[in-house]
């Protein structure tokens, strides 16, 4: 039996079902239950019904291709568009039972002892994917061609799982990655851990905190960027009156989640090596946590750095890699956790 058939007869309807509303989700097509009737949509907006049969058929087809390359085991994404030539992309590595726990691997040509940059999307702890817009191009095209190993993980997100169970994952998608890293050319005592908005809040809460990920068999990395997080010290956010829904969404209001939940409460002498990019265009002032929380790793004597960016939130994270200042310092980061 061929592997597509064999995916296909493996799936209940629920994931079936799930995997196609993603699969539309990402051609911006809205299929309904009866497999006749396609909505097209422009930019993410509504759209008239329309019965260009030749459009809709060529569609349905784009779809249910996407879906056998999906379910096909080692079978890379469209991602690989969005690399360097001769780059070796391994998709949809199972780090975990859930459909979200899966990691994508990119590895340069002839990589022998490679540094590890190790991705986490972010999107608010409720949205977001590994291929997550802006997350992986210009990184891509940046580190690669140094000799690192990219690997970008999803996680499960709320409601199904809140910001420490979200965590969690990455710690298990993380011990996975270091087991395998020899087997692409990495060296898994050479990993950076890089996270965006809520990625970064996960990652920085890995990083205060290594004992987190220690029941996972996690090995210590050698350090991280948090990429413009403003939930570093969750305590106060959450102790503020005005502050925006998606944090009761994910933190509810038992303050010792909060607690549990906030890489500056959390912040130990044991903490990794941290750079917090954030920007300095945000009404919320994410560098006042930085440093707030920088202040704090500075008593604990641990090395915690902050990089102010005129950048907005969006671009903090898709411009990390293209040519100038910020990318230099960024790196220059990376590379003293090297040598």
């Amino acid at each position: 039996m061929t592997p597509e058939l064999q995916c296909r007869q493996d799936m209940s309807p629920a994931s079936f079902g799930n995997t196609r509303l993603q699969l539309a989700r990402q051609h911006r097509l809205h299929l309904f239950a009866a497999p006749a009737i396609v909505r097209t949509t422009r930019r993410g907006t509504p759209g008239r019904s329309r019965s260009r049969a030749p459009a809709m058929f060529k569609h349905l087809i784009t779809v249910i291709c996407l879906l056998v390359a999906q379910c096909a085991p080692g079978i890379a994404s469209a991602a690989e568009s969005d690399v360097p030539a001769g780059t070796r992309v391994l998709a949809d590595i199972a780090y975990g039972p859930d459909p979200r726990q899966r990691f994508d691997v990119y590895i340069p040509p002839e990589a022998r002892n490679a540094p590890v940059l190790f991705l986490v999307h972010g999107g608010g702890w409720r949205r977001g994917w590994k291929d997550h817009p802006g997350l992986i191009p210009n990184k891509a095209d940046y580190w690669l061609p140094k000799g690192y190993i990219l690997v970008s993980t999803g996680y499960r997100l709320i409601p199904d799982a809140d910001p420490m169970a979200q965590a969690r994952d990455i710690a298990r998608a993380l011990a996975v990655a270091q087991k395998e890293a020899p087997a692409w050319g990495g060296n898994p005592d050479r990993f950076v851990l890089m996270g965006h908005s809520a990625g970064a809040h996960l990652v920085a809460l890995l990083s205060a905190d290594p004992a987190v990920g220690q029941p996972f068999g996690v090995r210590r990395p050698l350090g991280a960027v948090l990429l413009d997080s403003g939930a570093l010290d969750v305590v106060r956010i959450m102790r503020s009156p005005r502050h925006p829904r998606l944090f009761d969404e994910a933190f509810g209001e038992d303050p010792a989640f909060w607690r549990a939940a906030s890489p500056q409460h959390r912040l130990t002498p044991a903490a990794l090596p941290m750079l917090a990019v954030c920007s300095t265009r945000r009404p919320d002032d994410p560098c006042k946590q930085a440093r707030a929380m920088a202040n704090e790793a500075a008593r604990l004597r641990t090395r915690m750095e902050v990089l102010p960016a005129a950048l907005s939130h969006m671009a903090v994270n898709r411009d990390l890699g293209l040519p100038g200042a910020y990318t230099r310092q960024v790196d220059a980061f990376m590379e003293s956790l090297l040598h």
